[in-house]
């Protein structure tokens, strides 16, 4: 048996043009968009100035991203980047979320199953290189070319060892995420297994949790990296 003929796990795509898609991904990933735009225009179709509900929720949301985004980035900055963080937590948080509440396997696709988007590599890989783009083009935008003197400071020696750094910011955030929400559902799916009825909610709880706080330091992270391109040094 050739290596190249191995293969592990089994995934659902589809064909457009020369293009083939992850449809696993694209399904979850869809949904979880499709809720986001449904929540932000019921929640802002009658806007009123004591807000209330479902408005009242999302400006809280708001403010907490917009706390998140001040405090890493800075108050004369943060404001361009509100929508950015508040992008990447709203879609992580959410993914994660339906990962665990939303019984995926019950929907029987011709290979694979679906699955929380940010249990697959390819999302998180994709979100930590959006958000290396975002930190490059903040640094640029605002300090010009001098942005890469940054690469020989405090000396010229550190040139190699800056560089990487730009390597494994992408990399770190991708794999911390990624590994988590595998292990997260991993352990969820073989305590069913197991004790189907009382054990597993403990953990999905404890997973709820977990997913919480992924979104949460994948956004702070994000605008940290932002605010250490724009800052001055």
């Amino acid at each position: 048996m050739l290596i190249s003929s191995v293969k592990v796990g089994e995934h659902f795509y589809l064909t457009l043009g020369v293009f083939k898609l992850h449809a696993q991904v694209f399904i979850v990933s869809f949904f979880v968009i499709f809720i986001l735009i449904v929540f932000s225009l019921l929640g802002t179709n009658k806007m009123s100035q004591t807000p209330r509900g479902l408005q009242n929720f999302l400006e809280y949301i708001l403010e907490f991203i917009q706390d998140i985004t001040k405090s890493q980035i800075g108050e004369h900055y943060y404001r361009d980047w509100v929508p950015f963080i508040g992008t990447l937590f709203l879609f992580i948080f959410v993914s994660n979320w339906s990962g665990a509440l939303i019984p995926w396997k019950i929907i029987i696709l011709p290979e694979g199953e679906l699955s929380a988007p940010t249990n697959d590599i390819n999302t998180t890989a994709a979100l930590a290189l959006l958000t290396s783009l975002a930190y490059f083009y903040a640094g640029i935008s605002k300090r010009g070319i001098r942005y890469f003197s940054r690469y020989i400071k405090p000396t010229p020696i550190l040139l190699p060892i800056n560089i990487l750094e730009d390597f494994t910011k992408p990399l770190s955030l991708s794999f911390r995420l990624f590994g988590n929400i595998l292990a997260d559902e991993l352990v969820v799916s073989v305590l069913t297994l197991l004790v189907p009825l009382i054990v597993p909610l403990p953990v999905m709880m404890l997973g709820l949790f977990a997913s919480s706080i992924q979104a949460l330091i994948f956004a702070t992270l994000a605008a940290a990296y932002i605010g250490e391109a724009i800052e001055e040094h």
